[in-house]
């Protein structure tokens, strides 16, 4: 049996545990300005119609007592370390998923708690009694019927879906539930007549690849309640990344550069916190249309050096300049190992952003500003930019990192 936790609104519930004023407001954590993007939604706004990663411009005229303010994700990685802690001292089996999610294998522990809906009951009290906070929990035989459950009875619900229960459950589940099913995905099963797992269980392996492709291959296991994906206890960050909306679409080589040189720096300090190395560096670009275009390219060597990761960055936006302004630029760093590869010196002398000085220089940094403050030091070109008055939106993607 797994179970699925799952915070209820995480950042806008953290908000109003902070400052009790905001409790029952329609509450959206996010960027200020009508460019920016709902990280998260309070209860009070979703009844507005307003949901994470809406448009800020849409949001805003939806509820006319709107509360918007900025995320403190610090903050909300802070409350996230208590509760999966808490989750650790009851198993050993437990895979952190995002910053308001986990999985949990709760096998064997029906002597310590009784039987899974009292486990359930136990976890979402303690979370209630030490954190303040209330959370959706799904238990099943199975990641996937977990997580699905979770979502069954929010907020502060609880579903249990006992292995007996599995055949009766999946025959009227639709297949939108299912996680990785779309929108286009939903759509092209509903118009070959699989709308509900029940109907997918009808159709051999070899039919549901024809019409859903490689994904036909889950569908025929879930379909017959088959999901053995165990708990992965150690899920090492798979990137870092650091993006930001601009005020008014832009582009302008000068300014695109600073934004980069900022977010470089946030993967490197990132990186440097998390103790693992880049080998690979992405842009992403948004242009005034949404279109969003990304590009990468590999390193010689893994890096946690801001001025490596800058100078890539500069190099793939060059090679890609974009022909229409962006509304929305971002640095990232993949590929992550936590050792950094040997490095062949050279014998005749360069100037190129591998060299090993431009790595000792991050953590010299990262020392100042943690003694004198977050602006104790910087890049010349950043100071006083004015266009860069606002944090860039830095997340840290175990898996995928949602309100």
């Amino acid at each position: 049996m797994i179970l699925h936790l799952d915070m209820d609104a995480f950042f806008a519930s953290v908000e109003q545990l902070d400052n009790p004023d905001l409790k029952g407001r329609c509450l959206v954590v996010g960027g200020s300005s009508r460019r920016g993007v709902v990280a998260a939604a309070s209860y009070e706004a979703r009844r507005h119609g307003i949901r994470s990663a809406m448009p800020m411009f849409k949001a805003l005229p939806k509820c006319p007592e709107i509360v918007v303010v900025p995320p403190r994700r610090a903050r909300y990685a802070e409350v996230s370390r208590k509760i999966m802690g808490f989750l650790e001292t009851l198993s050993p089996k437990v895979e952190p998923v995002s910053i308001d999610e986990a999985f949990m294998d709760i096998s064997g522990l029906t002597q310590l708690f009784g039987a899974p809906v009292e486990l359930g009951r136990h976890i979402k009290n303690e979370i209630r009694n030490r954190f303040e906070l209330t959370a959706s929990v799904g238990i099943a035989p199975g990641r996937t019927f977990a997580k699905i459950a979770s979502d069954m009875d929010k907020p502060d619900g609880l579903t249990v879906i006992m292995p007996e229960e599995v055949p009766q459950f999946l025959e009227t589940l639709t297949v939108n539930k299912i996680p990785g099913v779309g929108k286009i995905m939903a759509q092209k099963l509903r118009v070959a007549g699989l709308a509900t797992l029940g109907a997918v269980r009808l159709l051999d392996q070899a039919t549901l690849i024809k019409k859903a492709g490689k994904f036909g291959e889950r569908l025929y296991a879930l379909s017959r309640g088959m999901d053995s994906t165990a708990v992965a206890v150690h899920q090492p960050a798979k990137s870092v990344s650091a993006e930001e909306t601009f005020e008014k679409d832009t582009r302008d080589r000068k300014v695109l550069q600073r934004y980069l040189l900022k977010q470089a720096e946030s993967v490197g300090r990132q990186l440097r916190k998390i103790g693992m190395f880049g080998k690979v560096v992405v842009i992403k670009m948004k242009d005034h249309r949404f279109k969003v275009t990304t590009r990468q390219t590999v390193l010689s060597r893994p890096t946690q050096s801001a001025e490596v990761i800058y100078r890539t960055a500069v190099n793939l936006l060059e090679r890609n300049f974009p022909a229409k302004p962006l509304r929305l630029i971002g640095v990232g760093a993949g590929n992550l190992t936590d050792r950094p590869q040997p490095r062949q010196m050279s014998i005749f002398e360069t100037n190129t952003p591998s060299e090993p000085s431009w790595e000792s220089v991050g953590p010299v940094m990262d020392q100042i500003k943690a003694k004198y403050g977050k602006e104790a030091i910087k890049k010349g070109s950043l100071h006083k930019a004015p266009e860069l008055k606002r944090d860039s939106a830095a997340l840290t993607q175990p898996d995928r990192s949602t309100d």
